[in-house]
């Protein structure tokens, strides 16, 4: 099912069309514009209706979530902490570095085939309901509303020359959408510092140069974004848009215009028996467009500019129930359903994303099971790799560096395996501090006639004295005098 790609058609004028008796959203009489243009300014109208309680609530639970996470606290640090200049990233008791990298894929591939497996069964949901950018454009809209008034009172407000009222208005919006963008940058910006650290530095001026910096690209971002470009982005900047229809089939769940039940559109009395009068139930109010976020007619077919957020939905029922219609006119529904055929919401293409999906995140649980919090690395001395010491032995010397990758301080043990005899000459037993690396200078030597070659493998054994089920091994050589 290929999204359309019918451009709106230009506005009827007001003396063309007759205006809906009693339709009202949030008291706003219907604003005349049927249509927006290609660059046109979309002044979305407010809308209610149970998707739009979902959506509200559901970016609610979001935002907190986004809000409350860098300050959350575990056992004495931040619980979750991508620390780049250290390399590492915390997870309340899981630490991850550069070493985990096939984890951080993991979680990377698990995400990205069940946004497959929520598009193909439900569309374009994600974009609709929690997208970062629809929340904060939802989000910088409620500011529109409070300070600038409805959809209309806005567009008034646009159209009037400028004076005190509108500066006013404007740059109270703007200020607050400068500060809650912000905000927003501050907060991001703490899954990567350290919170705490980071507002203090903030609101006392002694944050660096290069945190300044960052705070300032992503204010400006967050703002131009969700108060400027807000539906050009969904439209021409994300990849999702694009490739969506690639995933879609005729059981895929998506909003629709029932044109059979909804032709031939057109104005009427609420009294009027629209049959007789050969029309359908759809009464050309165009409260479905003007409640849109990307500013579409979902009557024109699906189209990629969908983002599947339910306003119109909800816009719709609204004005069914002030005709006394059947609600549906447009719905969550499948192009199968629409052409009165049977609906396959169990198929095989969701059964094969959901069958990846279990064996992804098997796969994914049992490395973070079987994965050993502690790292070993082996420097040999380059500049000489074999001498004779005073008792007449062959010694290699090597730089030991242990990392413990768990977040408790731990005490090692150390040994070395491959060759009988062998002299350990340094500490075989340190404390390592959690989630640090221990650098260890030592030296191994052993008498030359254990040695049958020039070069002999040996192993390097790191294990917790506490538990000894936490072991690493790591090969290494040992090199004979010539």
């Amino acid at each position: 099912m290929e999204p359309s790609n019918v451009k709106p058609e230009r506005s009827k004028s007001p003396q063309e069309r007759i205006p809906v008796k009693n339709v009202k959203i949030h008291g706003q009489k219907n604003s005349g514009k049927e249509r927006y243009k290609p660059g046109d300014q979309i002044y979305v109208r407010k809308v209610s209706g149970f998707f739009q309680k979902l959506r509200q609530r559901m970016n609610l639970v979001y935002f907190a979530f986004f809000l409350l996470l860098p300050w959350l606290q575990f056992n004495g640090h931040q619980a979750v902490l991508f620390d780049i200049a250290e390399q590492r990233f915390t997870l309340w008791n899981l630490t991850l570095w550069p070493q985990d990298l096939t984890l951080l894929a993991w979680f990377f591939i698990l995400g990205a085939f069940l946004l497959f497996f929520v598009t193909t069964f439900l569309g374009r949901v994600w974009c609709g309901y929690m997208c970062p950018q629809t929340v904060w454009t939802f989000i910088f809209i409620w500011f529109e509303e409070r300070i600038e008034g409805t959809a209309n009172q806005r567009r008034k407000l646009d159209e009037k020359p400028l004076s005190v009222n509108k500066f006013t208005r404007k740059f109270l919006k703007h200020a607050a959408w400068l500060l809650f963008s912000l905000f927003t940058a501050m907060t991001f910006a703490g899954y990567f510092s350290p919170m705490q650290e980071l507002f203090i530095n903030v609101f006392t001026f002694n944050t660096t140069a290069t945190m300044a910096g960052v705070l300032l690209f992503f204010t400006l971002a967050t703002y131009g974004n969700a108060g400027w470009m807000r539906e050009t982005v969904c439209l021409h900047m994300c990849p999702y848009a694009r490739f969506q229809s690639a995933m879609f089939d005729k059981d895929t769940l998506t909003v629709a215009y029932d044109k059979e039940r909804g032709e031939n559109r057109g104005a009427r009395g609420r009294k009027q028996d629209h049959k007789s009068l050969g029309l359908g139930d759809c009464i050309d109010c165009n409260l479905c467009v003007e409640v849109c976020p990307t500013g579409i007619d979902i009557r024109n077919g699906l189209q990629y500019e969908c983002i599947n957020c339910g306003s119109c939905v909800d816009a719709c029922s609204g004005v069914m129930t002030r005709m006394n219609y059947p609600q549906g006119l447009i719905r969550y529904t499948t192009e199968h359903e629409l052409d009165g055929k049977k609906v396959h919401l169990v198929r095989s293409k969701l059964i094969g994303y959901a069958v990846l999906l279990v064996i992804m995140t098997t796969m994914l649980v049992l490395e973070i099971v079987n994965r050993v919090p502690l790292s070993l690395d082996i420097i040999r001395d380059r500049t000489e790799l074999a001498k004779e010491n005073f008792n007449g032995e062959i010694e290699n010397v090597y730089t030991l560096k242990i990392l413990n990758m768990s977040q408790t301080d731990n005490v090692y043990k150390l040994s070395v395996k491959g060759i009988e005899n062998t002299q350990w000459h340094g500490k075989q037993e340190v404390m390592v501090e959690a989630a640090s690396v221990y650098t260890l200078p030592i030296s191994i030597s052993v008498d030359p006639y254990e040695l049958k070659s020039l070069m002999t493998d040996i192993t390097f054994v790191v294990e917790q004295k506490t538990d000894e089920e936490v072991r690493i091994e790591q090969e290494s050589r040992f090199f004979n005098k010539r």
